[in-house]
């Protein structure tokens, strides 16, 4: 696999030269300062590649080209959109660019209730705690009908928990919520992200599916005419929040994607960490079954708990098999190395989903949560270990 690093752009606090002295070879990065829906322009594409370029580092995979809202609902300028997006890929392929990562997850990106969880060992890690997201819904957000969705005892210790927090905690927890993450379309306020999540709950899972499929119609052909592979990434967290349709969480899920538009452009992420959030996901399974289909990895590890809470673990230190994991996304490349296929989607790129924020980096200006350089350095190291000793197994037990 392709060692390779998330960088937001010449804003990131981890710099290209970092990038290099963490041995990571490829980028994954994108176009944030274009707006969501607009074109990306081949000179933009151009100018970031040769950026890339000066520091001997290649855009291995596009993360991400984010998907509009209008074309998630099929409405206001869908058409528009869907024309735009399909343009974007007809530039990238014409850059050599052969790889985007996406997501098509309704109002949020990805979600955590804290962002600065501290553990044992002082390092801060990301969570979801279900009992503080519950006592967001119901009782800071009040959305209609959202005691529903709960069981008795967890509404009743999310109320409990809702009284204890000050004014201070109920605005830190509302704004690590619904801020607003890298590849979504900016912040909510709390009017916004109630008509948001209204205007999806309306048109609910069947529905919200049908547009999944409509879009892959759209905009897989322009993907296979610019030669590129697109890779969904999973709903993370890979349950319903807030009532919203959730529909790229499970190996079912995959499955209908897959089967809704066949094409080698059609393709996964696999994000160890979101599937990996339910215990119903095997994830070496569905790397078995998936293996042709997947274009980009994820890896990063959690910690799950019964009610749905999850924390972002240690890498190699978690409810994940990530050795297991490797192994078989190694035996994938395997495969399409005794298949024949020497083109440039044989090679499977990975890079350090998320790390810990530890030492100097606690506290300073400009550090992402889950994107510190020493956290995810410290994954790059560890899951690069677990890869070299797997390969000299391979070809001892070759030679042999």
């Amino acid at each position: 696999m392709q060692e390779t690093w998330r960088w937001f752009g010449p804003d990131d606090s981890v710099s290209l030269e970092q990038i290099k002295q963490a041995g990571a070879t490829g980028v994954v990065t994108a176009l944030d300062h274009i707006p969501t829906g607009d074109a990306w322009p081949i000179a933009d594409i151009q100018a970031r590649l040769d950026l890339l370029a000066a520091h001997d580092l290649t855009w291995s995979v596009v993360e991400s080209v984010p998907v509009h809202n209008d074309i998630k609902t099929r409405s206001g300028n869908v058409d528009t959109y869907i024309a735009n997006y399909q343009q974007s890929l007809r530039n990238l392929g014409a850059c050599g660019i052969n790889r985007v990562c996406y997501n098509f997850m309704p109002v949020v990106d990805w979600t955590r209730t804290n962002l600065s969880y501290e553990l044992p060992n002082q390092a801060q890690a990301l969570r979801f705690e279900m009992t503080d997201f519950v006592a967001y819904d119901v009782f800071e957000l009040q959305r209609a009908g959202a005691e529903n969705d709960y069981r008795p005892e967890l509404l009743e210790k999310a109320e409990r928990r809702y009284n204890a927090m000050d004014s201070a905690e109920r605005a830190l927890l509302e704004t690590n919520i619904i801020a607003g993450l890298p590849g979504g379309e900016g912040s909510y306020d709390r009017a916004g992200i109630t008509a948001a999540i209204k205007q999806f709950t309306d048109l609910g899972t069947d529905a919200f599916r049908a547009n999944l499929f409509a879009f892959l119609a759209d905009v897989i052909p322009a993907a296979e005419e610019a030669g590129i592979a697109m890779a969904i990434h999973p709903d993370d967290p890979p349950f319903s929040l807030f009532g919203l349709p959730r529909v790229v969480s499970t190996a079912d899920d995959a499955r209908a994607l897959l089967a809704a538009k066949p094409s080698p452009s059609n393709g996964l992420t696999m994000c160890a960490g979101s599937y990996g959030a339910r215990g119903d996901n095997d994830l070496i399974a569905m790397v078995r079954e998936f293996g042709e289909h997947i274009h980009f990895v994820h890896l990063r590890n959690i910690r799950r708990e019964d009610d749905g809470s999850f924390t972002e673990s240690e890498h190699l230190d978690g409810d994940n098999d990530i050795v297991g994991l490797i192994t078989a996304l190694l035996d994938q490349e395997d495969a399409r190395a005794l298949s024949g296929e020497a083109n440039s989607l044989a090679t499977i790129p990975m890079r350090p989903d998320h790390g810990h924020t530890m030492g100097e980096e606690i506290g300073k200006e400009g550090v992402r949560p889950g994107y510190s350089y020493a956290g995810r350095m410290k994954g790059l190291a560890e899951l690069r270990g677990v890869t070299h000793a797997l390969e000299a197994i391979r070809s001892a037990s070759s030679a042999s």
